[in-house]
């Protein structure tokens, strides 16, 4: 492969180099024109996704989806190639000239069988198939899978385990992929590579097939080295033995590294220039680090969105229970990347206002020119903190930090006719706030300090649900700047790839921003919170860890009736 070119040392235009940085997120996508000297944002431009969350019927069948299920049209990734990232250039002013590299991240742990040349399987004849489609992060439908690969390896003794926080979650790769070979193994049979969307795309853009280290070691079980032995593998499915050797075996590319350049073909989607660098793939969470100033040790970053993802650096490395992985270089070289993470949290509050506001605080909101969130936040915000006799657990998306267990499901007590809509949605951003507060003590109780709590992602706007979390954690909120964090962090790598700045905390330092402690706790308010964090952590343990599984046998009484699809006679 040519070496890639280096920074230019003399811009065509007033700009200077530049960088662009693609984020693929659950609804949709963003591209984002940075000057690498100081991490200025020119110009940014988002596509939504055509098809969105596939989560009820198939395209083209209509065939329905089983519960629980959640994919993606590859159509809508190419899509944001061909109208984010030009209208973005468009929008910075800077000639194409000027753009030396190109990075991009994406959800994860959203998957894809392909082909061996990267077609997608759901565009290779199989689109009837729904195992042929990518399954999105937030596919929750292999928990039992999930359930069977914690099991075993616990029974064997499997050294990775404790890596993951004791369990292995529905939603990463070997989960999804089992439940491929048991649920369609003609789908199994024809996938010759399976592979994270963060490294699809970035074939898309190179035309050759890379691997991420980030996603590999948080996703894909990929520990010292190696993916779990194929003996293991075989103890689960023997159809199931070969699945690293064949599907996922591949160099893995550290973050900030260049993979590969922009072919022809990428250049005329996106208006860029052909043979410019192009950074390894990387998880949105972990390349926002380098935005939010979340690159020193125990800053723990909150990407809050629709889901929640929380990393931090550590020189140390333990085995705490619940996280979603401690990789070594996950998020920086050097260091030990933590990750953890809530499964739901604007979906929740998305949720409520889409089903809870009745008609009159309708007709005020649009009245008044507001949205449901502004609207219910201003009336949450007058009251005192328990005012409204709730707490509420934070499990409509199942949980996934610390319990990882996807049958679960929200609870909300205290509820009397006298309850309001503002009641229910103040108890429903507290209880994300409480999630939070789990994973931070169970970081600390393992011996991973947590000195700054700093916050990106499309909820930073929203200073109640911030000020809560300071008042619940007892600590500072610190704020990325950036509203685009992801697009970011991907420019940034994509300057280390450029070889702008020789790694990413050097880029980090010259690109990122962060305020420091915008919100800060309200001692009283403080200690009301942790009566009612009590309260949470009495139902978190009898609901989530007690023997009595009750959701579990809610969730199975449902998933039968569904099944059955005989509606009641009357």
């Amino acid at each position: 492969m040519t070496a890639p070119p280096g920074p230019r040392t003399e811009p065509a235009t007033s700009a200077g180099p530049c960088t662009v940085g693609i984020d693929f997120g659950t609804l949709s996508g963003r591209a984002v024109v940075v000057r690498v000297r100081d991490g200025e944002e020119l110009g940014a431009a988002v596509h939504t996704y055509r098809h969105g969350v596939i989560d009820g019927a198939l395209p083209g069948t209509g065939a329905e989806l089983p519960p629980d299920w959640a994919l993606q049209h590859p159509e809508d990734w190419r899509d944001v190639l061909r109208h984010a990232v030009p209208e973005a250039l468009a929008a910075s002013g800077a000639d194409p000239r000027d753009v030396i590299g190109v990075g991009t991240d994406f959800t994860s742990c959203t998957v894809l069988p392909v082909r061996r040349d990267g077609t997608p399987l759901c565009l290779a004849g199989r689109g009837g198939h729904p195992h042929a489609w990518p399954k999105l992060w937030k596919h929750h439908a292999a928990q039992g899978q999930a359930d069977r690969i914690t099991d075993l390896a616990r029974e064997r003794g499997e050294p990775w385990l404790g890596r993951y926080g004791g369990r292995i979650s529905a939603e990463w790769q070997y989960a999804k992929a089992l439940q491929v070979l048991e649920e369609d193994p003609e789908t199994w049979a024809a996938c010759e590579r399976w592979i994270e969307a963060a490294d699809w795309i970035v074939w898309q853009l190179t035309g050759r097939e890379s691997r991420n280290a980030c996603a590999a070691g948080y996703k894909g079980i990929h520990q010292d080295g190696r993916y779990p032995d194929e003996a293991y593998l075989a103890a689960l499915d023997p159809g199931f033995a070969d699945f690293p050797r064949t599907r996922l075996d591949h160099p893995l590319s550290p973050p900030g590294s260049a993979v590969g350049t922009l072919t022809a073909g990428a250049a005329a989607w996106t208006g860029l220039p052909a043979g410019i660098p192009v950074a390894a793939g990387n998880v949105d969470a972990h390349v926002s680090a380098a935005a939010s100033g979340a690159v020193a040790g125990g800053r723990l970053l909150a990407i809050m969105g629709t889901s929640t993802c929380h990393v931090l650096n550590s020189d140390v490395l333990a085995e705490v229970p619940g996280m979603c992985g401690v990789v070594d270089g996950g998020i920086v070289p050097g260091a030990w990347g933590y990750e953890a993470g809530q499964s739901a949290v604007g979906d929740i509050f998305a949720w409520w206002t889409s089903t809870g506001l009745p008609d009159a605080y309708r007709a005020e909101a649009e009245r008044r020119g507001l949205d449901a969130h502004a609207l219910l936040t201003e009336k949450a915000a007058r009251q005192p903190v328990g005012a409204h006799g709730l707490v509420a657990l934070d499990w409509l998306g199942g949980n996934r930090s610390v319990l990882v267990d996807h049958r679960l499901s929200g609870v909300i007590a205290g509820l009397t006719t006298a309850t309001a809509p503002e009641d229910v949605y103040r108890a429903l951003l507290e209880a994300t706030a409480f999630g939070t507060r789990v994973i931070v003590e169970a970081l600390e109780r393992g011996g991973i300090p947590v000195t700054e709590f700093i916050v990106a992602g499309g909820l930073k706007k929203n200073a109640l649900l911030l000020g809560i979390y300071a008042d619940v954690l007892r600590r500072p909120v610190s704020v990325a700047v950036s509203d685009q964090a992801p697009a970011l962090g991907s420019a940034i790598h994509a300057a280390v790839a450029a070889g702008a700045h020789p790694d990413v905390r050097a880029a980090a330092r010259a690109m990122g921003r962060v305020e420091r402690a915008v919100h800060r706790p309200d001692p009283a308010r403080a200690d009301a919170y942790d009566a009612l964090f009590a309260e949470y952590r009495l139902l978190h343990d009898h609901f989530g860890a007690g023997p009595d599984r009750q959701l579990h046998r809610l969730r199975a009484i449902r998933d039968a009736a569904r099944s059955a699809g005989a509606p009641y006679a009357g």
